[in-house]
């Protein structure tokens, strides 16, 4: 499994459904030194643990959005069953109400690229293809700056899913170093001290009981 953190995420251009409207062409890209991004991945649509996530996401986009922070979700599904899925409702094990972007990675590219891909395919001697796996993706989680470097990165297992609230800290923990210049130690949360990166500061930090 790559660490992409501290490198550029990787770019794509893929169709995607926005806000129940299937777009083409819809990059990453488009919020470089705009917006900081949450880009999660999940395995696949009409299913199980995915809605609880994508719901949660939705749910909380309000706390993104005023951290100014673009969410992006993304599966190997088509931009076709992406919008499928929206039209079944909430009740019914749908997503209806989801409005952030939803990427179609239908050639798997984007999730070989972040390296979230379950399975592998290569050609055998007789030039057939073969495949290991469902070739889909984990529950992968990158959030990337304003730069377009990834800053944070979590890898799930299919069965087990995200905490949306681990996601709000991690961005709470970058914006305030990025502004006030100080680390943030285990357990950090928006509104506690932080740290300077020094072994004074370190010694001070723990004598408080922090």
């Amino acid at each position: 499994m790559s660490v992409l953190v501290g490198k550029s995420a990787p770019s794509f251009i893929a169709n995607a459904v926005v806000n129940g409207q299937v777009v083409e062409g819809f990059s990453l890209d488009q919020y470089r030194g705009e917006k900081y991004v949450i880009f999660f991945f999940y395995p696949k649509d009409f299913t199980f643990v995915c809605p609880t996530e994508l719901h949660a996401f939705q749910d909380s986009l309000a706390e993104f959005e005023s951290r100014n922070v673009a969410v992006v979700g993304c599966s190997t599904d088509t931009e076709m069953s992406h919008w499928g899925w929206l039209q079944v409702p909430r009740n019914k094990g749908g997503i209806e109400g989801v409005t952030y972007p939803l990427v179609a990675d239908t050639n798997k590219t984007i999730s070989a690229a972040y390296d979230v891909l379950v399975g592998e395919y290569d050609l055998n001697e007789y030039g057939d293809l073969i495949v290991e796996g469902e070739l889909i993706a984990y529950r992968g989680l990158f959030l990337i700056d304003k730069d377009g470097i990834v800053q944070h990165q979590l890898v799930n297992n299919l069965p087990l899913g995200r905490s949306i609230k681990e996601a709000l800290r991690m961005v709470d923990a970058l914006q305030h170093f990025e502004e006030n210049g100080e680390v943030c130690p285990m357990d950090w949360e928006k509104g506690a001290e932080g740290m300077h990166a020094t072994h004074e500061s370190t010694a001070a930090y723990l004598a408080k009981g922090k």
